[in-house]
C-alpha cells in the first residue's frame, strides 16, 4: 500500500493524503488550493464513482499525485464552465472552506465521468518558472564553449521550456532577454546575481516525455491550464503566455524514453555545436537503474566530446530528494567537470548563486 498504514484504514491513508497536500499548498502560497483539498478529504465517500476511485485509490497516492489529479479534474470543469456552481465558488471569489465542503457532493455526483478521466493521468505542470533557473546554466555553457547551443531535453512534457531564450527575465536590476515577450520571469535572487553575459544562439530545439503535451490540441492544453492552482494568478498568465509561444513555434515533443532518446540523438554530433542535453525535476521519478544507465551512456559520449563538438549535461535537480531545494548542477565535455551553479527553488521562486 505505500508508506504507513499500521494504524489507519485506506479511507483515513487517502483523507490524510489531501490533507497533506492542503499543508503543501498553503506553504506555497495557495490557501484555496489549501481549502479545496482540506474540503475534498472531509466530502469523498462511495456515494460517487469519483468518490470511490479516490478512496480505493490502488497504488500510492502521494507518488501518484491523487490529490493534484483530482483538484486538476476540478479546475478543469471551471475553466470549461462546465459547472457554473462551482465556478462561482472559484477564484477570484474563493470560496471558504465551508462553502466548497457544501457544494462538492453536488459537483461530484454531477461530473464523476470527467472527474474519472482526469483521475486516469498523472498531472504535467511544465512549470515555466524552471527557465528562471536553467538560463544562467545555459549562458555559463555558451561562454565557456563560445559555441551555439543544440538543445535536448529529457522530460519535456509539452516542450515549454525549449524556449526559454524567447522569454524575459530580471534578476534584481540585471535583465535579459526579449523585452517584449509575454512571459516574464523575475525570480528571488538570494545572494549574488547570476552572471547573465554571453552570446547565446540556439541552432536546434528537441525534446522526448513519456506522455509528451501537444499545444495544438486544445484538450492537451487544457490539461496544461488545469494543473495551475487556480490561486495562483501569475502562473496561469505565464503558462497561457507560453503555450501561445509553443504553438506559434510549432514546437513538437518526440514520444519516446529518455534512455533511448539520448542514445539515438546525443550519438549524432554536429562539429562547431555544442550538444546540451538538459532536464528540471523530473530525474528524481526515474527508476534508479535507468538513472544509471543514462550516466553510464551519457559519460560515454562525453568522453568522445572535443572543443570542436562539446558535450554540456545541466540538470535542475535536487541532490537529495529530503533537500528544500534543488541544485543547478553542469557537467561539461571535454574533461566532465561537474559543477553545483545555483541552489533553487523547485518551482522557480528564487535563485541563489553559488558557481
Amino acid at each position: 500500500m505505500g508508506e504507513s498504514e499500521t494504524s489507519a484504514t485506506r479511507e483515513d491513508y487517502i483523507r490524510s493524503h489531501f490533507r497533506g497536500q492542503a499543508k503543501a499548498c498553503d506553504v506555497l502560497g495557495s490557501p484555496f488550493t489549501a481549502s479545496l483539498c482540506r474540503a475534498i478529504a472531509d466530502v469523498i465517500d462511495d456515494g460517487t464513482a469519483a468518490g470511490r476511485a479516490a478512496l480505493g485509490w490502488p497504488g500510492n497516492p502521494r507518488d501518484d499525485a491523487l490529490a493534484l489529479r483530482f483538484c486538476g479534474a476540478l479546475h478543469a470543469l471551471v475553466l470549461t464552465k462546465a459547472d457554473s456552481e462551482l465556478a462561482a465558488a472559484y477564484p477570484p471569489t474563493g470560496a471558504t472552506e465551508e462553502r466548497l465542503r457544501d457544494l462538492l457532493p453536488r459537483v461530484l455526483a454531477r461530473n464523476t465521468d470527467r472527474i474519472l478521466y482526469f483521475l486516469e493521468s498523472a498531472p504535467q505542470t511544465n512549470e515555466v518558472a524552471r527557465s528562471g533557473m536553467l538560463l544562467p546554466g545555459f549562458l555559463t555553457i555558451a561562454r565557456e564553449t563560445t559555441l551555439p547551443l543544440a538543445l535536448f531535453e529529457i522530460g519535456s512534457s509539452a516542450g515549454l521550456n525549449l524556449l526559454f531564450d524567447r522569454f524575459y527575465y530580471r534578476y534584481g536590476d540585471t535583465e535579459w532577454g526579449d523585452s517584449t515577450s509575454p512571459v516574464r520571469l523575475a525570480p528571488e535572487v538570494r545572494g549574488k546575481t547570476p552572471p547573465l553575459t554571453g552570446e547565446l544562439k540556439i541552432v536546434s530545439r528537441e525534446g522526448c516525455d513519456l506522455s509528451p503535451v501537444d499545444v495544438s490540441d486544445p484538450q492537451a492544453r487544457l490539461r496544461l491550464r488545469s494543473y495551475i492552482w487556480p490561486d495562483q494568478a501569475l502562473r496561469q498568465r505565464r503558462i497561457n503566455a507560453a503555450i501561445e509561444l509553443a504553438r506559434a513555434a510549432k514546437i513538437s515533443v518526440e514520444k519516446s524514453d529518455a534512455l533511448n532518446f539520448i542514445r539515438r540523438r546525443l550519438a549524432s554530433t554536429k562539429t562547431g555545436v555544442t550538444q546540451t542535453l538538459f532536464h528540471s525535476i523530473m530525474w528524481q521519478y526515474m527508476p534508479e537503474s535507468v538513472r544509471r544507465e543514462i550516466e553510464t551512456e551519457v559519460t560515454k559520449i562525453g568522453a568522445a566530446a572535443n572543443k570542436d563538438v562539446p558535450l554540456a549535461w545541466l540538470r535542475m535537480e535536487p541532490l537529495d530528494t529530503k533537500q528544500p531545494h534543488a541544485t543547478l548542477t553542469l557537467t561539461l565535455w571535454p574533461g566532465g567537470e561537474t559543477r553545483h551553479l545555483a541552489k533553487c527553488d523547485y518551482h522557480g521562486r528564487w535563485i541563489e548563486w553559488i558557481g
